[in-house]
């Protein structure tokens, strides 16, 4: 039975918690409070733990809104569990079925709010130090890149089942994703568009509902008749039907009826794991060890962008009070996430920037020519663009800039522009692209542009002469994979002697044997394709040669800055006269309908559409859509009258 005093400090926190944790709910304020009730406590367990989390120097008044409100759900948690006798008399947590979470439980000291502090080391334990987590577990867990406790406490929700915010089969609205609880009538395999599948009938007091999962004819065996069940998901139309669709599910027991009013985790799963158990274990193990988390961010920056601290931030992404409180721990951890990256990429773009690159001078006499020679006059935004490039070429601080642009932006012009700068001075330029087709496509497109102020010599389609253009003879030359190993020798020895000022390629110009003699500037193209060592070791054919990057990809600034933070951003952001701008639009899935309508209307105009992945084959540890999954179900049940490819 809980004591008076439990009683009353239970009250006292609910009130501070409805009140927003502002410090209002006894008189005096709960500093007050605490060091009054201190030493009198009923109970020497609850003495104890309130002396932990209250050492000297702890004022609640000190604390932010999100530090009060883990603090109060710390101490209202143990109070819950010492009302219902979890706990142990002197104070410590006692996991029902267990002595312990932990086999080897960690040292404690008391901290600002009470959390039990461990070396750092100890939360990359593997996960098996934990009751209930043997070999055979702790593979599967593998599957899913879980493999310490730390990794346990990153091992986050993909989504949340909304029980508080349920619906009733009468009041199912279709197009929009909602949960259901009811009791299963009825649950058989069948036959989904040539495929096997499992259809139920399921239902509350308010009516009936038929659900359907494709691909999974073994849930009508797990579906049990008059087992009580949640679905979450988006609820369709079929026939005039509302029909829920592959949605989540999960067979309720007592306990689970019992806390039907939160956010309850959906985790990803692998064979051998289910979500009840897999919940209790996460829920233990962020219940322990998320306040051994150190926040590697200052009180000051979490205060100024209004973060949540990182041990909260952990809970709430797993266990959320309300949805309020799920976006806020997503915000702090994005956060970290960016945080992160920014902070690699301006060091190594600082690193990068420590040395000298060589200061390139525009010609503006060849300038002028070639610009002039174009059938086309620059744009006011690639003339700015050019200028920015001309710019950075200019200075002995080595470029790191990214040229972004739709296709037909004049990307290209602009590239063949600084190349002839570099040209001009002596000193040899680099395209690499991530194709042959590309490599070939740009070799003869930035040919063409020479040729308009220089006649060529020669050219057997590897290797053309301009002898009018400086440095007299201007030489190219294309440079891939594919060529035999005597092109290969001849070309790499004239590259390495200096007598080719221009090579565009592919990998090839990144791999041993491939020596310049003084690379001044690097262009990479299509910079998704290629990862950072890519880029680094074409920069380390040079001593320290300027970098210039192009990119279609229309991404917001703001994201641009955190993928290539170690960049300076060009925008061509003003098309050439007579190009059709380019729409980039986000939808949404409750719009996904909407896009499959617009895709067959497109293909019906005689038009094409490609849908791209992020996947080639499923993956139990990344969330996301794999191409062949994806092909086989638009040509089954979305597009099944189309022809479709799979590339």
């Amino acid at each position: 039975m809980p004591t008076p005093g439990v009683e009353a400090l239970a009250k006292i926190l609910e009130l501070e918690q409805a009140n927003g944790y502002g410090d209002v709910a006894v008189i005096g304020g709960l500093d007050a409070y605490l060091r009054r009730h201190l030493n009198i406590a009923e109970d020497r367990g609850i003495s104890l733990f309130l002396t932990q989390v209250c050492p000297p120097d702890f004022r609640y008044a000190d604390l932010t809104r999100n530090e009060r409100r883990a603090w109060v759900r710390r101490v209202h948690q143990y109070l819950d569990e010492v009302s219902i006798g979890k706990q142990s008399p002197a104070g410590v947590p006692v996991v029902a079925g267990a002595e312990a979470i932990v086999k080897r439980p960690p040292a404690e000291v008391s901290s600002p709010i009470g959390a039990e502090t461990i070396s750092d080391g100890a939360l990359d334990s593997p996960i098996t130090v934990l009751n209930g987590v043997g070999s055979a577990t702790a593979k599967r867990f593998a599957k899913l890149d879980v493999s310490t406790i730390r990794d346990l406490l990153y091992f986050f929700p993909r989504r949340h089942l909304d029980y508080g915010n349920k619906r009733m089969v009468s009041g199912l609205e279709a197009g929009s994703e909602q949960t259901l609880i009811a009791t299963v009538w009825e649950a058989r395999q069948v036959t989904l568009g040539n495929r096997p599948g499992t259809e139920a009938i399921v239902g509350d007091e308010t009516g009936n509902v038929r659900v359907v999962w494709f691909n999974q004819p073994y849930l009508a065996k797990s579906l049990r008749t008059n087992s009580q069940i949640v679905l979450s998901g988006r609820v369709g139309f079929f026939k005039g039907q509302k029909v829920f669709e592959s949605p989540e599910w999960e067979i309720l027991g007592a306990e689970d009826l019992a806390h039907t009013g939160c956010l309850v985790p959906v985790y990803p799963l692998t064979e051998g794991l289910y979500h009840r158990s897999v919940r209790k274990l996460v829920r233990q193990v962020v219940l322990q060890w998320a306040p051994q988390v150190v926040d590697f961010l200052p009180r000051e920056v979490r205060d100024h962008c209004s973060l949540m601290g990182l041990s909260e931030a952990i809970w709430q992404a797993h266990c959320p009070d309300n949805e309020q409180t799920k976006e806020e721990a997503r915000r702090r951890l994005a956060f970290d996430e960016l945080f992160v990256i920014q902070v690699g990429v301006f060091a190594r773009r600082q690193e990068w920037q420590e040395n000298r690159a060589v200061a390139l001078r525009t010609d503006s006499d060849l300038l002028d020519r070639f610009k002039s020679s174009l059938p086309f006059t620059f744009t006011p935004s690639q003339q700015r663009v050019l200028e920015e490039i001309l710019s950075d070429l200019g200075k002995s601080r080595p470029m790191c800039r990214l040229l972004q642009g739709e296709v037909g932006s004049g990307k290209t012009v602009i590239a063949t522009t600084a190349l002839l700068v570099a040209a001009s001075n002596g000193y040899q330029g680099a395209l690499m692209v991530p194709t042959e087709v590309l490599a070939e496509q740009h070799f003869n497109s930035i040919s063409r542009l020479i040729s308009r102020i220089g006649l060529p010599e020669g050219g057997d389609g590897i290797l053309i002469m301009f002898p009018s253009l400086p440095p007299y003879p201007f030489t190219m030359a294309l440079l891939t994979g594919s060529l035999s190993q005597g092109e290969k020798r001849r070309l790499q020895q004239l590259i390495r002697q200096g007598e080719v000022h221009l090579v565009i390629g592919t990998h090839a110009l990144i791999q041993k044997g491939v020596e310049f003699k003084q690379l001044g500037l690097a262009v990479v193209d299509e910079q998704h394709r290629f990862g950072v060592l890519q880029r680094s070791a074409l920069r380390q054919k040079g001593a320290t040669p300027h970098v210039l990057v192009m990119t279609a990809t229309p991404i917001p600034r703001t994201l641009a800055l955190t993928i290539y933070g170690d960049l300076d951003l060009s925008v061509i952001d003003q098309l050439p006269p007579g190009r059709v701008e380019i729409e980039t639009r986000w939808l949404g899935p409750r719009h996904r309908e909407a896009a499959y309508a617009f895709i067959r209307q497109k293909i019906t105009e005689g038009r094409q559409a490609f849908v791209v992945c992020p996947l080639v084959e499923e993956s139990e540890a990344i969330e996301a859509t794999a191409a062949v999954a994806e092909y086989q179900r638009l040509s089954q049940e979305v597009f099944p009258d189309l022809r479709l490819g799979l590339l």
